[in-house]
């Protein structure tokens, strides 16, 4: 020791060492702060993939980031790397984790504590508790952050954050996310050193938005948002956007090529679905397009469809009966006849509907509600039949549509005959055509009830089908179900038992959702021309408009009960007589007083 260092006290020489260990600490903090992707490998001994290492150092830099990332990128766990990393890189943090579902915002908590903490020792020892349950779940710190999960609704005002991610951001509610989730962002990170004289004036660090999701429609809000981040990154302010497709989660191991062939070798491919979730690209509607996404969309407001008795004799709750019709309530089921499956006749399916016609509080009018929706592939003529009569009985339906052109005609000969269902011992009676005599008279049961509508399509006919479709839309009397995505949130609302049902319980019974969805896709990507006042649609290469015809037939024929309707009431009032009686005048009336 030097003669200046004998003369130092205990206390001088443990200051000492305590500055030179937090000089280390200070420079080593802001080594990693500034590579987050090195202290992922160093700290907590994590192997990154070199595409994940760049999007973690973007993500730590930039103030605003968005993540669009192909199914099975492994997108949950590097946001599960992203959080633990700056929970420890930034003592007192505070991120909220959002979702459209509380399953998928904690999935990445989850991540954490099954993933990350099991390879990680120094993670082990960073983190002092971790909760997953219905009432609360959180990941909290020793060194005061935390990571905890929020629900995306008015009811989480009051939480208060420094990092705020949405996870799958596309299904939420742009309102929710602007009025309730960003105002989290009001209390940014204040370290000690913040409150010492000498650092009066210095920057306060900034508060984060990040979201992560697939991709989407061009003309779903999201797309605008992903548009105002590329702009903003290209300007070079603080914003960060990035696509990663499947191909890259090919050459990185996250997914297997052979499956990704496989499923793209299936009959029920869904391209366009495989483009936005697999290919990591907003979908761009042709300029050619006939319906357009944002006038479909907004009309999906129906929260829980109608069941036919195949699902209610399985699931015996309340809930799920079908309800008794309303005052001047009408219902109709339409088909579109398909005889074989789409195995090899990509474009072959019978498409079934269920129209609920209710008065509107206007004009004479009725709204459409399509509650049931279902489509069958590969079934014999008579099977059909009778799938058809049984939901006709089913839903108490007043109108059976069905398209009675070539192979449609063998279906409509055997609804117009008795049917006995073997499975049940039931026996239906024979039902008559209503609108084509040529059709009725194939029926050989005498007083058969006149409910069906024969559809025999023709240029000019189809193209007033296309036009009355489109026309409904955009004047909001079609209604459907709500997405897929919002159906757990509401049949949990309405069904006690929903959350204890099997994986493919909670399947069939968000199938009509999943229907309901395929036929948006099949609107928007159906092309057309107009020529000599006839406007013809035809699907895309590849896609299919089965969907599309038994609903725009459905529609059809609900116009034209309507204006029946409305004529036969306009009559009764025309030849409606009133009758007076001879007003009496007192003294009061002739004196006025």
């Amino acid at each position: 020791m030097t003669p200046a260092e004998v003369k130092k006290t205990d206390a001088e020489i443990k200051l000492e060492k305590r500055k030179r260990v937090m000089d280390g600490v200070a420079a080593w903090a802001a080594f990693y702060r500034a590579n987050p992707h090195r202290f992922a490998r160093d700290y907590l001994g994590l192997t990154l993939k070199r595409f994940q290492q760049i999007i973690l150092f973007e993500m730590f830099r930039k103030v605003n980031s968005i993540y669009l990332a192909s199914r099975g990128g492994g997108k949950s766990f590097l946001l599960a790397v992203f959080c633990a990393c700056y929970c420890i890189l930034y003592p007192g943090s505070t991120i909220c984790l959002a979702s459209k579902t509380r399953g998928q915002a904690v999935e990445v908590i989850t991540k954490i504590q099954t993933i990350l903490m099991p390879e990680s020792a120094n993670l082990r020892l960073e983190v002092a508790d971790v909760k997953i349950n219905q009432a609360e779940s959180f990941l909290s710190f020793r060194n005061g952050s935390i990571i905890k999960v929020v629900t995306a609704s008015d009811s989480a005002r009051h939480n208060r954050a420094t990092i705020l991610i949405v996870d799958e951001f596309r299904l939420l509610d742009k309102v929710v996310i602007d009025m309730v989730l960003k105002k989290f962002l009001t209390a940014p990170r204040h370290p000690g050193y913040l409150d010492r004289p000498e650092y009066a004036g210095y920057p306060k660090e900034r508060t984060k938005e990040l979201y992560a999701s697939s991709c989407w429609y061009e003309g779903h809000w999201s797309y605008e948002q992903v548009r105002s981040y590329v702009v903003n990154m290209i300007r070079g302010r603080s914003y960060f956007c990035c696509a990663m497709p499947y191909q890259l989660a090919i050459k990185e191991d996250l997914l297997d090529r052979d499956r990704i062939e496989d499923e793209m070798s299936e009959s029920d491919f869904n391209e366009l679905q495989f483009y936005m979730e697999m290919q990591a690209l907003f979908w761009s509607q042709a300029s050619s397009g006939l319906y357009k996404y944002d006038e479909v969309d907004k009309n999906r407001v129906i929260r829980r469809p109608f069941y036919p008795r195949a699902i209610t004799q399985r699931f015996p709750d309340k809930a799920l009966r079908i309800p008794p019709k309303k005052e001047g309530e009408i219902r109709i089921l339409s088909a579109d006849i398909a005889l074989m499956s789409s195995a090899k006749n990509k474009n072959d399916a019978t498409s079934i509907f269920i129209n609920q016609m209710l008065p509107a509080p206007y004009g004479g009018r009725y709204i459409k509600n399509i509650v049931y929706t279902e489509n069958n592939e590969g079934l014999r003529a008579d099977d059909q039949a009778l799938a058809i009569r049984r939901l006709f009985s089913d839903f108490d339906c007043d109108y059976l549509v069905i398209d009675s052109n070539g192979i449609g005609l063998p279906v409509t000969d055997l609804l117009m005959g008795d049917i006995y269902d073997q499975t049940t011992g039931e026996a239906f009676g024979a039902l008559s055509c209503c609108n084509d005599d040529e059709v009725a008279k194939r029926c050989t049961t005498q007083g058969a009830p006149k409910v069906i509508w024969a559809i025999r399509g023709a240029p000019e006919f189809n193209s007033r089908c296309a036009l009355g479709l489109r026309e409904e839309l955009n004047q909001g009397h079609v209604k459907f179900l709500i997405s897929e995505y919002d159906a757990d949130e509401a049949l949990e609302g309405s069904i006690k038992s929903y959350g204890t049902l099997s994986p493919q319980d909670q399947v069939a019974l968000k199938l009509p959702y999943i229907h309901t969805t395929l036929l948006v896709n099949e609107l928007i990507n159906l092309e057309y021309e107009a020529k000599n006042g006839v406007v013809r649609v035809k699907e895309k290469s590849g896609m299919r408009k089965d969907r599309y015809s038994s609903l725009s037939y459905n529609i059809y024929v609900a116009k034209q009960i309507e204006r029946e309707r409305a004529t036969s009431s306009k009559n009764k009032m025309e030849n409606l007589t009133l009758y007076f009686r001879t007003p009496k005048f007192g003294r009061k009336d002739k004196g006025g007083k």
